[in-house]
């Protein structure tokens, strides 16, 4: 099968073009199905355009203190791409010239950056919303990490989390040994400071996704039975669960094709395919921006590294919102993941 040649060769699997290479294939499960541009152009959606730029994702790094099987970004603690001051310099005089609403930070784990706590006091000051992509064993990995709940008070930030599940067993096979009682312990040091309480303003979602090549559930029935284990078993509160589903990149991709899945899996997401969620997919109202300051139509496609279709705009120092927004969005397989079922985005469900 052409699968199987393409794991004959010589390239790794992180690399982007093994990735692009396997995604391109035309044949699931031995059938031709549609290439995802195909399927938006029977619904009138190709070519992809953005609605205008309300959310400014930065990976201010690919350093983190986790190793986990389903990390599209393959960080970890030997990664060395991290964003200098000088490119955080550049992102805020972008936001500090445009209507850009929010500010997504995102990483690895973004507070191991060592500019990651200025970058959002200087966030703070433009008036922008803050949102933070916490791992939660953060919080616990060293001490000078401890006082990140009040930090994150202090300048009103939305923390969002990851947690597979809420019992040990899966969310240690998916993220470590001792991720879930570090996570809970983390969760607990949030909800000490107000976090996930009502009428606190201090907003705590946390993120959920499959162990495995299947889809997530219902977001609303996830929500309500990890609210209830939660605050039954350890007293725990949060706002809202995002439900996402895993892309078929990086180490999700090498798992898909080691245990035999990938066709499988591809054909559950291309059956799935939602136009109501194609027409509400993230790539439409986010920018992108890589640890290096290119530029992306969101985080999946870089790491891919499918910079943005804006010739001119493809760097922060050539930043140009009127030419960003009249670009066409560039497309591939692993696209069907964001418009599968119910949707999904860094955000949750779309529809």
């Amino acid at each position: 099968m052409q699968q199987k040649s393409l794991q004959a060769q010589a390239l790794p699997l992180a690399t982007p073009e093994f990735q692009l290479a396997v995604l391109n294939q035309r044949a699931v499960s031995g059938k031709e199905f549609a290439m995802f541009s195909e399927r938006l152009a029977q619904h009138e959606l190709f070519p992809l355009k953005p609605t205008g730029i309300k959310i400014f994702q930065v990976n201010v790094g690919k350093m983190c203190n986790q190793v986990c099987r389903h990390c599209h970004v393959d960080a970890g603690p030997d990664r060395k791409e991290i964003m200098t001051r000088e490119t955080m310099l550049e992102c805020l005089a972008i936001l500090a010239t445009t209507d850009i609403e929010t500010v997504d930070i995102t990483g690895g784990a973004p507070e191991m950056n060592s500019n990651f706590r200025w970058f959002v006091e200087e966030i703070s000051k433009l008036g922008k919303k803050i949102m933070v992509r916490c791992n939660l064993t953060i919080l616990r990995a060293n001490p000078k990490y401890y006082d990140l709940p009040e930090f994150y008070k202090a300048h009103q930030a939305q923390v969002v989390s990851s947690l597979p599940y809420f019992a040990a067993s899966r969310t240690d096979a998916q993220r470590g040994d001792g991720v879930f009682e570090k996570s809970i312990e983390a969760l607990q040091m949030l909800n000490a400071v107000g976090y996930g309480q009502e009428n606190s303003g201090l907003q705590l979602d946390l993120v959920y996704n499959p162990a495995g090549a299947f889809l997530p559930g219902s977001q609303r029935g996830l929500e309500n039975e990890f609210k209830r284990r939660l605050k039954s078993g350890y007293n725990i509160d949060f706002n809202n669960l995002f439900a996402i589903t895993n892309l078929p990149i990086s180490r999700f991709l090498d798992y898909l094709l080691e245990s035999r899945n990938y066709e499988v899996y591809m054909e559950k997401l291309v059956n799935a395919f939602n136009p109501a969620a194609a027409a509400n997919v993230m790539c439409r109202n986010t920018i992108s921006v890589g640890w290096d300051g290119f530029l992306y139509d969101c985080d999946f496609n870089q790491m891919l590294d499918l910079k943005v279709a804006a010739r001119n705009s493809q760097h922060i120092s050539n930043f140009d919102q009127e030419n960003l927004n009249a670009r066409n969005i560039v497309l591939n397989q692993h696209c069907y993941g964001c418009t599968a079922g119910a949707g999904s985005s860094c955000g949750g469900e779309t529809v």
